[in-house]
Formats: structure tokens, C-alpha cells, sequence
């Protein structure tokens, strides 16, 4: 069993900053890829950022410049730092975990936090 307990979401102004936490816990062998999604009402869920184990990061082309994404293994916590936010980034953001066992790779998601940009 495996739990992601997301914080830092709210309401910010357009031009202001928010960072975003997932604490994953529980039976956790090994993590690998780490990620935030974003779903924005009557659209699709999206990828905004991922990160591998090794560090190698990878971004929406909406949020490059603005967002970072960032990992601490011995914390087994995953960030999203967001600045410059904008209207259109208001969303529910989830993170995404890959964690490896010797049975195999089980994906995870987190419950969801909400960011709302005011303009």
C-alpha cells in the first residue's frame, strides 16, 4: 500500500508563485519516474513536468521558464516549484509516481491539489 499526500496548492494572483509537495509513503521499494499532471475543467489531464530517479527533467512547452521540478530520494518527496503562474494554469494538479518492485513497476497517483490564478 501506498499513499501521496500532495499540499501547497491555493489561490494566487496572476505573476505569483506556489510550490507544490508530494510525500510519498508506505510499501516503497524503489522510486522511479516522478511527475505533475494538471487537469483543467472540460479538458484532458496533462503532463506539466517529470523527473527520472538519475535527475533528467522534462517539461510542458507552457511551463518551461516558469515551473521546476525537483526530487528529495531520501525524502521521497517530489516538488513543483510554479512561478510567473498565469489564469491558464489554474488546475488540479496530481503527482505521479512510478515505484519499482521485484514484481514489476506500480504506478501511483495522488489525490489532487487545486491551484487557482486569479487574473
Amino acid at each position: 500500500q501506498v499513499q501521496l499526500v500532495e499540499s501547497g496548492g491555493g489561490l494566487v494572483q496572476a505573476g505569483g508563485s506556489l510550490r507544490l509537495s508530494c510525500a510519498a509513503s508506505g510499501r516503497i521499494f524503489r522510486i522511479n519516474d516522478m511527475g505533475w499532471y494538471r487537469q483543467a475543467p472540460g479538458k484532458q489531464r496533462e503532463l506539466v513536468a517529470g523527473i527520472t530517479n538519475g535527475g533528467t527533467t522534462n517539461y510542458a512547452d507552457s511551463v518551461k521558464g516558469r515551473f521546476t521540478i525537483s526530487r528529495d530520494n531520501a525524502k521521497n518527496t517530489v516538488y513543483l516549484q510554479m512561478n510567473s503562474l498565469k489564469p491558464e494554469d489554474t488546475a488540479v494538479y496530481y503527482c505521479n509516481v512510478d515505484i519499482w518492485y521485484e514484481s514489476g513497476v506500480n504506478n501511483y497517483w495522488g489525490q489532487g491539489t487545486q491551484v487557482t490564478v486569479s487574473s
